[in-house]
């Protein structure tokens, strides 16, 4: 009998057999009685992941806890189960004065999926913080250590070469008592750096967050659906010359930020709606599960979101969220 998988978007999908482990050697164990070779999913909370359809496989839902927090002279050093809950890591540094994680306060998911997106918001990725992941190497039971994570943009090796059978156990994080506060976004540029501490910056990022995104308990949704589209700065001086009011973040390499949720603003879409899918009535950047919406409304309103920012401003916007098909990834750019 088929088993309903754990996702925020609320969506109603099924996997041939849905197991949620809380230790490496359970994990390990699912592995090796695969017998039937079925295709192998792992997943933390569901966020961040729309299931195309009904999954032909296994789902594993990983619950591995612990937060251990170590030092040494410069650093405050974290390792953390890969099931622990991402904010209530971040509440818990807070909570302990160790500074560093405040601005990506209620970003929702588990900690083993901050690596493989290299999450971020409001001027910090995790890549800044980032020390260590351990990985289970599932077809031999080995434990590597990966200390170079080449993270980019929504981008790091755990989504390339550790993607298919390797599971994130623990990650290690690295706090600097040598804290610098990032209020290089939106209101947080109204702080005084001299005397904002971590749990100012916190409460304000909640606030903000909660003020905009909907919680997915009661609203089902992904998180950010769509990656801020980094553009040359030739093609972002030309829109500013047409929108000035745009908001732009400059990169290296003459390149330039543009934020999603602007542009899908600008389009008038805030509210749209396609089947049970609609665009968040407060943040663009989010689709949302209005009303029993199925995989294929939400894919259908992606594709026409999408579709209409190309032909306002000729950007082509990239799915943050991970499309899962019947027996894995899909590649997201191809399928919208």
């Amino acid at each position: 009998m088929k088993q309903k998988i754990p996702n925020t978007f609320g969506l109603t999908v099924y996997a041939r057999s849905v197991v949620t482990v809380s230790t490496v050697e359970q994990l390990q164990q699912v592995w090796d009685q695969n017998q039937e070779n079925q295709p192998i999913m792992i997943i933390g909370e569901g966020s961040n992941t729309l299931f195309t359809a009904d999954y032909d496989g296994i789902v594993v839902v990983n619950r591995i806890k612990g937060i251990t927090i170590t030092e040494t002279q410069e650093s405050w050093l974290l390792n953390v189960g890969a099931g622990e809950i991402w904010h209530d890591l971040v509440s818990t540094t807070v909570e302990k004065q160790l500074a560093g994680l405040e601005n990506l306060a209620l970003i929702p998911g588990c900690v083993g999926s901050a690596p493989i997106q290299n999450i971020g918001a409001y001027g910090i990725e995790f890549q800044k913080v980032a020390d260590y992941v351990q990985l289970l190497e599932l077809a031999t039971g080995k434990i590597i250590t990966v200390t170079d994570g080449q993270y980019g943009y929504r981008e790091s090796i755990f989504k390339r070469r550790y993607s298919n059978g390797y599971a994130v156990i623990y990650v290690g994080i690295r706090l600097s008592k040598q804290w610098q506060p990032v209020l290089t976004y939106g209101e947080l540029k109204n702080f005084d750096p001299q005397t904002v501490t971590s749990k100012i910056i916190f409460d304000k990022v909640c606030e903000i967050r909660h003020s905009k995104l909907p919680d997915p308990k009661i609203l089902g949704n992904g998180g950010s659906f769509f990656k801020n589209p980094v553009v040359d700065k030739i093609v972002a001086d030309k829109l500013l010359e047409i929108y000035p009011a745009m908001p732009i973040y400059p990169q290296v390499d003459n390149q330039v930020k543009l934020a999603a949720g602007w542009l899908i603003d600008q389009c008038g879409l805030k509210g749209f709606q396609i089947g049970g899918a609609a665009v968040h009535q407060q943040q663009a950047l989010v689709l949302v599960n209005k009303n029993n919406a199925t995989a294929q409304d939400v894919v259908a309103l992606a594709r026409y979101v999408k579709n209409a920012v190309l032909e306002k401003f000729s950007v082509t916007l990239s799915p943050e969220i991970r499309f899962i098909g019947r027996t894995g990834e899909i590649n997201v750019d191809k399928f919208l």
